[in-house]
């Protein structure tokens, strides 16, 4: 892979955009760790897109924008992610561009290492490593967070899994943007609630665009916490992961499709699912010394496949109606 790693980094203007709903146990976390970044403040705007949020991300929002004059809220009343997108790109100034998730944290290096990485390698979006974290301290959610992080439930997604090196990918978490990008293939696709992002790295990718993933360029992510909010949550991305074929007519890539396969293919899969799903819970209860792993994790990447192949069956019935 090409490099210019002799290149100094040239200190750019950065707009964070940020879409808000509803997400006041996290979005102060969230705008900590971006005020504690190393990147010039006089270099960075961060619009926090809200959604008409219910409860009271509006009001810590304001308190942060009252006290840092770089952070400004912006109002989303379409409420979905896609319009928060492109409100803050069409408000941004910046030269790059950068999603940030308000369920994440980031290292304090984030930013200096996405806009360095984006020269270096002459990307035309650049994300990194996305570590998940639990967010209570109960053998459910460390359950869910491994299934978060293991080959068997997520497949092959890069990002998830990390890389020892930068590589070229189809998709990153979140994304270092440069602005030319949107005014190259347009902004995010408003008929997608979700799956905006990988949609829109498609097509980025058909334009001859590059999409860069470098392993130290370190997010932090936090799922639910909970089975059942894990199993609806998987099928909304089920059913995301299909609908975008009624609407654009491209295709994700294959991993996105496994659950699916698996759900109609039953009875036939269910049996070597259990196996492998055994398999992998024996080998988290014996890495992470904790018994009780080896029966939950069954459970765990049950709610992730079985609920993401029901959601795509959805999508599918959805998408002739």
């Amino acid at each position: 892979m090409e490099s210019f790693s002799n290149r100094k980094l040239v200190l750019v203007d950065v707009s964070i955009i940020i879409p808000c709903r509803n997400e006041e146990k996290f979005i102060g976390k969230c705008l900590d760790s971006i005020i504690e970044q190393d990147y010039p403040k006089d270099k960075t705007e961060v619009l926090v897109v809200d959604g008409v949020s219910e409860d009271g991300s509006r009001r810590i929002i304001k308190n942060y924008s009252q006290k840092y004059s770089f952070i400004k809220l912006l109002d989303n009343p379409k409420k979905f992610t896609p319009f928060a997108l492109n409100v803050g790109i069409k408000n941004s100034k910046g030269e790059v561009i950068i999603r940030m998730d308000s369920h994440a944290g980031y290292e304090k290096d984030y930013i200096s290492k996405c806009v360095k990485y984006l020269q270096e390698y002459n990307a035309d979006n650049v994300g990194g490593t996305m570590i998940t974290l639990a967010r209570e301290n109960t053998i459910i959610a460390k359950a869910i967070v491994l299934v978060l992080s293991n080959p068997f439930g997520v497949g092959g997604s890069v990002f998830r899994k990390g890389s020892k090196k930068p590589k070229w990918v189809d998709t990153v978490f979140g994304g270092c943007y440069k602005r030319e990008v949107f005014n190259k293939i347009g902004l995010f696709n408003e008929r997608l609630i979700r799956s905006q992002d990988m949609e829109f790295n498609l097509r980025l990718k058909k334009a001859g665009g590059k999409i860069l993933f470098v392993p130290d360029i370190i997010s932090y992510y936090y799922p639910k916490s909970n089975l059942k909010d894990f199993f609806f949550h998987n099928i909304k991305d089920g059913i995301w992961a299909i609908l975008p074929l009624k609407f654009v007519k491209i295709p994700l890539k294959a991993r996105h499709y496994i659950p699916l396969f698996f759900i109609l293919t039953l009875p036939l899969s269910i049996w070597p699912y259990i196996l492998v799903s055994l398999f992998f819970s024996t080998k988290m209860a014996v890495s992470k010394k904790d018994i009780r792993l080896f029966f939950v994790m069954p459970l765990a990447f049950g709610a992730r496949h079985i609920g993401y192949g029901l959601g795509s069956i959805w999508g599918l019935i959805k998408i002739w109606q």
